[in-house]
């Protein structure tokens, strides 16, 4: 028998079993004597992963045939949560009335059972599987010898106690980090000992750090991983030039944001009557960066660099980052370079990778380039205008044939040279920003085709279709504005951006985006090559950043090793198990980077709209929810919450599906898209909320 827990659990389905003891399972599903030692221990992991369900006399059984869930618990401010099932979206998870929570906390692993009745779906936790809150950062209250630390996520509802052995000395109003030494029972809180001391609440630093701290994002490299950087030498030998093609004479130069120090990719381009033939030159990492290296494993471990508005967290030391393998003009720097040969009228006709070394004349940034038909900057306006038309070529070609273009700006924080914000304001994205997108989703292409064409394991960028299901709720809600899409089964990405297109420049085109998006999957790493949906494409990876991204190393060390020899089935054996390792790194590495550069976004904001309160704004409702909806400014690139609790004029009620809440009495309606007129009555910097009162709907 094939011992996996995926077998397992597809032949204790199909042969009906009931709840059983371990050795009456095996019996049951015929395992050989030599495997009944593995078995049992199989069986026990998938009980402490709750994948199996250990119930009374140490039987086992699949949770759903017992009405059981099991699932991360989602708390609430108020005491209760939700507990959600692995790839939820949250419709359907299981709502946990406080008085059956069973001492459980936001993020522990429970197994809960489902309750008759009542409109949604409710249960009670009947077993904590594992506690995953092992330290929380929050706000320090002393009460006497001993304190209290109310945690800055309110979805973590326990405050913790801190016995007066365990204090280290925080004083009242002080941001700590605590380690949980006991969890919450019936009789008593959680209680923790304090760890490290962040500083004083209205301290904007202190408030990153625990940001930081709460996410466990690394702020230092290791002395081992730093020193390593240090005494990499970035001289490239004559035996190593030998190896490569020079470029040193090429045209080839950067265009990246103003404040960037790690330049990944520089482009070039050569044009005739027949075509093109562009070049995109990406700094060859791999080359520093050995596998199993330290260096290797902390970047492994890092998955990514983490950009926020006032800094970074790099994936790699700054003397690699920031110097060594950075792009930077008028230096010899060693590169791993595609040409791309294009026709005419921008269709891929063929591609080769090659090592090289380039020399970049020029480090352009995005918003002096965009404004070169005003001026002129200089020698390099003949092949940026050539460039421009051949992306724009290329990004109607990619539209046409399915790629999904999702119309939502995003804010650019705008900080004043003591790091204070001084405004927040839409980014600006321009057509040097697509010329560079437009080349570098070209070369991943080219990338992801040499590895399939030469059958080489990857991790490869995908994105899967949407859920039919999302999508008839989207389709639904949408009809009110007289649109519709053609099929919200196996739907053509095309349809979607048609759609799109449609509601360009009308009143709701900002919520349609906003809907639409919300019912996509996410894109993630992954072993299997599943395309990717909302580009339209078949096969897709990461090349062209491998300074801030792992799966982009890893890919640069795939093609350098394979351009010129054949990959062995020993050797494709081996890689399908790296690659699966990496995608599922790289992809919780990635979901976190962004929770981490997401709470930043939000402690700007509150700190902007600290000095804010008592000011009238405008804007328009951007979500509801069962506790109130939230408002999109228009005056400032700011989102702020309307409680139910503060509309006092009548019993509203959350109708999900219509995104709306509708008066009991008064059948007055707040939906999503609506412009209304709100007051900042409250701002919560230690905890990123902006409370909003209405003044009136527009």
């Amino acid at each position: 028998m094939k011992l996996s827990e995926e077998n397992i659990l597809k032949q204790i389905r199909k042969q009906s079993l009931r709840p059983m003891k371990i050795a009456e399972m095996a019996r049951a599903l015929t395992v050989p004597e030599k495997q009944r030692k593995p078995f049992r221990n199989l069986i026990k992991e998938m009980g402490d992963r709750g994948s199996l369900i250990k119930v009374r006399g140490g039987r086992y059984g699949i949770p759903d045939r017992m009405n059981l869930v099991t699932g991360e618990l989602k708390g609430h401010p108020r005491g209760f949560g939700f507990v959600a099932e692995e790839g939820s979206t949250g419709a359907n998870d299981l709502y946990i009335h406080q008085k059956n929570m069973r001492d459980a906390m936001h993020l522990d692993l429970v197994v809960a059972q489902v309750q008759p009745g009542g409109e949604r779906p409710e249960g009670k936790i009947v077993q904590i599987l594992e506690r995953r809150t092992q330290k929380l950062t929050g706000t320090y209250e002393n009460t006497g010898r001993e304190g209290w630390v109310t945690p800055m996520e309110e979805s973590h509802f326990h405050d913790v106690f801190i016995p007066a052995k365990n204090k280290m000395g925080a004083k009242d109003g002080q941001i700590v980090e605590v380690e949980i030494i006991s969890y919450p029972s019936s009789r008593q809180a959680p209680m923790g000992k304090i760890t490290h001391i962040l500083g004083y609440s209205d301290d904007p630093n202190a408030q990153l750090k625990a940001i930081f701290r709460r996410h466990d994002a690394p702020l230092e490299f290791p002395a081992k991983v730093q020193s390593a950087a240090e005494h990499l030498s970035s001289e490239i030998s004559n035996e190593e030039r030998a190896h490569r093609i020079d470029l040193r004479s090429a045209t080839v130069f950067t265009i990246d944001g103003e404040k960037a120090k790690d330049f990944d990719d520089a482009v070039s381009l050569e044009w005739d009557e027949k075509g093109y033939r562009l070049g995109v030159h990406v700094a060859d990492v791999s080359h520093f960066v050995q596998p199993k290296t330290a260096l290797d494993k902390e970047a492994f471990e890092r998955g990514t660099s983490i950009y926020y508005s006032d800094g970074v967290l790099p994936m790699l030391p700054f003397p690699i980052s920031n110097e060594m393998c950075s792009l930077r003009p008028n230096e010899e720097k060693l590169t791993l370079s595609v040409n791309i040969d294009l026709d005419k009228e921008g269709n891929l006709k063929d591609f080769h990778f090659y090592t090289s070394v380039i020399k970049s004349c020029k480090r352009l940034i995005y918003n002096d380039v965009a404004k070169l038909e005003e001026g002129d900057p200089g020698e390099l306006t003949p092949v940026l205008l050539e460039m421009k038309k051949l992306s724009q070529m290329l990004r109607k070609s990619r539209y046409e044939k399915g790629s999904v273009d999702f119309n939502i700006p995003e804010a650019q924080i705008v900080l004043s040279p003591s790091q204070a914000v001084e405004d927040i304001v839409e980014a600006e994205h321009n057509w040097a920003h697509e010329l560079i997108e437009e080349f570098m989703l070209m070369a991943n292409q080219c990338a992801a085709k040499f590895l399939k064409k030469n059958k080489i394991p990857c991790v490869h960028r995908i994105h899967e279709a949407p859920d039919a299901e999302k999508l008839e709720a989207f389709n639904d809600f949408i009809s009110t504005f007289d649109l519709s899409l053609p099929t919200t089964v196996n739907t053509p990405s095309l349809d979607l951006h048609r759609l799109i297109q449609k509601v360009r420049n009308r009143r709701e085109e900002r919520v349609v985006n906003i809907l639409l998006l919300r019912s996509m999957k996410k894109a993630l790493y992954s072993e299997k090559d599943l395309g990717h949906y909302c580009l339209g494409y078949d096969d897709y990876v990461h090349f062209t950043s491998p300074i801030r991204r792992y799966p982009d190393l890893y890919t640069h060390r795939l093609i350098k090793k394979y351009l010129n020899h054949k990959c062995s089935s020993s050797e494709k054996q081996h890689l399908r198990e790296q690659a699966i390792e990496c995608g599922v790194q790289s992809s919780a590495r990635e979901r976190k980077a962004m929770a981490v550069e997401r709470d930043i976004s939000d402690l700007r904001r509150a700190q902007y709209m600290a000095g804010r309160v008592g000011e009238i704004f405008h804007g328009n409702i951007s979500s509801v929810t069962s506790f109130g909806f939230f408002v999109e400014l228009k005056e400032v690139f700011v989102e702020g919450l309307v409680l139910l609790s503060s509309l006092t004029d009548d019993y509203y009620i959350f109708m999900e599906g219509e995104h709306k809440l509708q008066g009991n009495r008064s059948g007055k309606i707040f939906r999503i898209g609506d412009p209304v007129e709100v007051r900042v009555a409250e701002v919560k910097i230690a905890r990123r909320q902006i409370a909003l009162s209405l003044v009136k709907k527009l």
